[in-house]
């Protein structure tokens, strides 16, 4: 079902498809049709609760400027007629914004399981989930499919040892993964607080760690009953506290699932520092990073 290609697992042709073709490709299949976008209901399986504004919006300029250049996925709705989607909700939710009755489509006939793993997949691929909507959308495939981790892993076209860690987080307070889910922590910081055992003692030092800007090295040795020095919060200075540097580092972590720093100095220059917490972790980061298991 997967393949390598260019340093990352991808999905076979078929599901690729299924994701949906570009415009051109869809009317050269004959299978791109044209539906009133109050017939499509949402994906009831789509794992992402958040829609970026930002991105929404730049989403929408892309689509004045150039038209939409990919047309969403549908599937007939069971019921009462009418449609459901199964992959392009940004699309959908920017064309609706602009006003639009009619949206391009193609029509798959699919089943549940498949909307729910290629809706799961559409946001891996774009690097959109936050790490608490991607480990239970995992969690989602296990519950009702009765899949093992490696058959969520062999689905999603991840590594079975990012699967495991993910659905690892959801062993958090509910308060803890709020704070995953808004950005406020990393996976780092996460992770480090899974080595504590009480629930109360884990919502403390993730409430410290957000308040007193603590570093994931901080975390973990309060976790394991060190004392970490106690850092205020403050500014980093220069050019590493710029919007696009943060938002590089939100990319970097989504997509290696851990904790990233980026440090820009002048002329160009500077650093990329990511965090390991095992020998598996580090194993599974340097497979995302070469495209292939590392021998040694």
């Amino acid at each position: 079902m997967t393949e390598t290609i260019a340093g990352r697992r991808r999905l076979g042709r078929g599901l690729e498809a299924l994701l949906g073709p570009t415009r051109e490709q869809a009317e050269r299949e004959g299978s791109l049709v044209e539906l009133a976008i109050a017939d499509i209901r949402p994906n009831p399986y789509q794992p992402r609760r958040d829609v970026d504004p930002t991105a929404l919006d730049e989403l929408k300029a892309s689509i004045l400027k150039a038209g939409l250049l990919q047309p969403v996925v549908v599937r007939a709705a069971p019921g009462n007629g009418g449609y459901e989607l199964i992959a392009g909700e940004r699309r959908l939710r920017a064309c609706q914004a602009l006003g639009w009755e009619r949206i391009p489509a193609v029509k798959r006939d699919v089943d549940d399981r498949t909307v729910l793993t290629l809706a799961l997949i559409e946001n891996l691929q774009r690097d959109d989930l936050s790490p608490v909507d991607e480990a239970r959308g995992y969690e989602r495939l296990i519950a009702e499919f009765s899949l093992t981790q490696q058959g969520v892993a062999d689905a999603v076209g991840r590594d079975r040892s990012t699967v495991a860690n993910a659905l690892r987080l959801l062993k958090l307070p509910a308060l803890v993964l709020g704070l995953l889910h808004e950005g406020r922590l990393s996976v780092g910081h996460a992770r480090a607080l899974l080595a504590l055992d009480d629930a109360r003692a884990v919502t403390a030092l993730a409430k410290e760690a957000v308040d007193l800007g603590l570093s994931v090295r901080d975390v973990e040795d309060r976790a394991r009953g060190g004392r970490a020095p106690v850092r205020r919060p403050r500014l980093k200075q220069g050019l590493g506290q710029a919007p696009e540097v943060r938002r590089i580092e939100d990319a970097l972590r989504r997509r290696l699932g851990t904790d990233v720093r980026v440090t820009l100095r002048a002329k160009g220059k500077g650093q990329i520092h990511v965090n390991f917490y095992s020998n598996d972790d580090l194993a599974r980061l340097l497979e995302l990073i070469l495209g292939a298991p590392f021998d040694g």
